[in-house]
C-alpha cells in the first residue's frame, strides 16, 4: 500500500537551525531512488545537497527555491511503496545510516552519537576528530580469507651486476 512520507529539513551540522533551499533537483511526479540527491540547501557554513531517504515517487514540494526554513519543518512529500513511519516523517540522517547499514554494516559509524543526538548527513560524518575510531573488519577463514596478517616487506633488490675493469 502506497504511503505519503514528509522528508523533514536536517540539521546539516553544527547545530544550526535553518538553511535556504537552493535548487531542486526533482519535480513531483519524478521517480527517487534512496541516497539520490534531491535538493539543494545552503547554511551559514557550507553547500549541501540532501540525499533522499526513500524510494519512491514525489508528490509535492513543499518549500520553494530561495526560501529560507527551519530545521524540522517539512520540504517535500515522497510516496513509497512500504508502511507508514510512526508520525508519517523520518529522520534523514538516521534513514542514511539504516541504509548504509544494509549495504554495508562496517560503514556505519560505532558510536551512537550519529544515529541520536545529532543528525550526520551521508558522507560528512560526526567531526569527532581525525582518529580512526570506526571498527575494522578481519577477514575469517568463514568470509572467504585468513585473519589479516602484514605483508611481506619487499626482498631487496639485488645491485647491478658490475662491467670489468679495463687498464
Amino acid at each position: 500500500m502506497p504511503t505519503i512520507q514528509e522528508f523533514r529539513l536536517p540539521d546539516a551540522g553544527e547545530g544550526l537551525t535553518e538553511a535556504e533551499i537552493v535548487q531542486w533537483h526533482v519535480a513531483p511526479g519524478d521517480a527517487v531512488r534512496v541516497n539520490q540527491a534531491i535538493v539543494e540547501i545552503e547554511t551559514a557554513k557550507s553547500l549541501v545537497e540532501l540525499p533522499s531517504p526513500w524510494d519512491g515517487t514525489v508528490v509535492e514540494i513543499l518549500v520553494g527555491e530561495g526560501a529560507t526554513v527551519d530545521v524540522g519543518t517539512p520540504i517535500v512529500r515522497i510516496e513509497t511503496a512500504g508502511e507508514p513511519e510512526p508520525g508519517g516523517s523520518v529522520d534523514p540522517a538516521a534513514a542514511a545510516l539504516e541504509t548504509a547499514a544494509e549495504v554495508d554494516p562496517e560503514a556505519v559509524p560505532a558510536s551512537d552519537d550519529a544515529a541520536g543526538g545529532g543528525a550526520v548527513l551521508v558522507g560528512y560524518g560526526t567531526g569527532g576528530g581525525a582518529g580512526g575510531g570506526g571498527r575494522r573488519r578481519r577477514r575469517t577463514a568463514a568470509a572467504g580469507g585468513s585473519p589479516a596478517a602484514p605483508a611481506p616487506a619487499p626482498a631487496p633488490a639485488a645491485p647491478p651486476p658490475r662491467s670489468p675493469r679495463l687498464r
